[in-house]
């Protein structure tokens, strides 16, 4: 059986938090609302540029607009501050030789493709787009896993939305706490990892179980 690896982005291979939280602030300051931190916006991440921006507008204020803008502007500014966490880009290298590995992100499509062809280029990745339901639905996940020729896989993220996107989808999942999530808050995460170092050893000994049916 053919066994992918499959990675969340934001939190997980990327700390782009900074310049999410300066794209939600250009369009707080263009519409005339409160400014959010960095931890407001840390609170905020996981479920989508809709969601991000429906929890930053004030209580009670639509959020079509600012929604808008924040897809016209962070597509273009997303390369700012962001980078990858220490370590990654060569576990990633070392996975590839090794399995099929793609990302998929609730990022917008039109921000994930350029951001992995720059660090981590020659792996599938998938965004946010018209057709195919963000996670946690199981949808993304299956269109990866198609496109790189797996038959399941692991998924790997940061967040108790990756959790459920891996239960959604049937296939195991590995938490990593350097990400946007504390273990505390990572709901339903059953496997930890807490160290970059830790990443492909780990990876490696689920992938055993898996080939096992354990």
């Amino acid at each position: 059986m053919k066994i992918g690896i499959l990675f969340d982005l934001d939190g997980t291979l990327l700390n782009t938090l900074e310049d999410l939280c300066d794209g939600v602030n250009y369009v707080m300051d263009s519409l005339g609302y409160p400014r959010r931190t960095l931890e407001e916006t840390r609170q905020f991440v996981g479920n989508g540029a809709a969601r991000l921006l429906a929890l930053a507008v004030p209580q009670g204020v639509d959020s079509g607009e600012a929604l808008r803008r924040f897809q016209a502007y962070y597509p273009a500014h997303c390369r700012i501050k962001t980078a990858p966490y220490p370590g990654i880009p060569e576990a990633l290298r070392t996975l590839a030789a090794r399995y099929p590995v793609a990302v998929v992100s609730n990022k917008p499509d039109t921000a994930v493709k350029p951001l992995c062809a720059d660090y981590f280029p020659g792996i599938f990745s998938l965004g946010e787009k018209t057709g195919c339901p963000r996670k946690p639905a199981p949808e993304m996940v299956y269109a990866a896993m198609a496109a790189i020729g797996a038959e399941t896989c692991i998924y790997v993220g940061d967040s108790e939305v990756d959790v459920l996107t891996a239960r959604n989808a049937g296939v195991p999942c590995l938490s990593v706490t350097w990400g946007f999530r504390k273990q505390e808050e990572i709901t339903g995460g059953t496997h930890f990892c807490h160290s970059t170092d830790n990443l492909v050893p780990m990876l490696e000994n689920m992938m055993e179980a898996l080939q096992n049916g354990q």
